[in-house]
């Protein structure tokens, strides 16, 4: 799980309605939904792929919740009729989603230490990348740090600006070095 004191994912969202009795509500064959293909060869290409479109979703998500002040279960169920979202590994797009809604203003402390200007004056996009890559960075250790800055790079090269994947990879390098020290030093030697 991305956060450890919360584990639980069919906590409350803002509305009272739980992300997975959401999933169940719009899709009742979600539980059967495949996160990656049954070929040995092509399993962890499958699931990279499924998480990249969970991140694009949890982007968009936040996103849109970010310019629209939206409760998290009116753009969950905006999500869920994406046409990527059965590309997606479902249960990966629910985690990120709720732990970045959940962990947000902590996620923007944190991040204000290692950006050049106020985060109102960050673009909405680059801001949600770096919720997103921040959230993993610092709440789930089972991804590497530099699996975080690289999906973070290539989601920016995907919706940010011209050149906002620079600025991403500088600030998630910053970032990574401060939470993650020992796996940055050891990866550095």
């Amino acid at each position: 799980m991305i956060d450890k004191n919360k584990s639980d994912i069919n906590s409350q969202t803002d509305t009272g309605v739980s992300v997975t009795s959401l999933v169940s509500e719009k899709n009742p064959a979600s539980s059967d939904v495949k996160t990656s293909p049954k070929k040995s060869g092509g399993a962890r290409k499958g699931v990279a792929q499924n998480r990249r479109k969970s991140r694009e979703l949890v982007l968009k998500a936040v996103y849109r919740g970010m310019l629209n002040q939206s409760a998290l279960g009116s753009i969950f169920r905006d999500m869920v009729d994406d046409p990527d979202y059965k590309k997606a590994d479902e249960a990966y797009f629910k985690q990120l989603l709720e732990s970045v809604t959940v962990h947000v203003e902590a996620l923007d402390k944190h991040l204000a230490n290692f950006i050049d200007r106020p985060l109102a004056e960050l673009s909405p996009v680059e801001h949600a990348i770096l919720r997103i890559s921040g959230c993993e960075l610092m709440f789930d250790m089972s991804i590497p740090y530099r699996v975080v800055i690289n999906e973070g790079v290539e989601l920016a090269k995907l919706y940010g600006g011209t050149d906002g994947h620079k600025y991403i990879n500088g600030v998630l390098d910053k970032l990574a070095v401060d939470v993650r020290a020992s796996e940055v030093k050891s990866a550095r030697s």
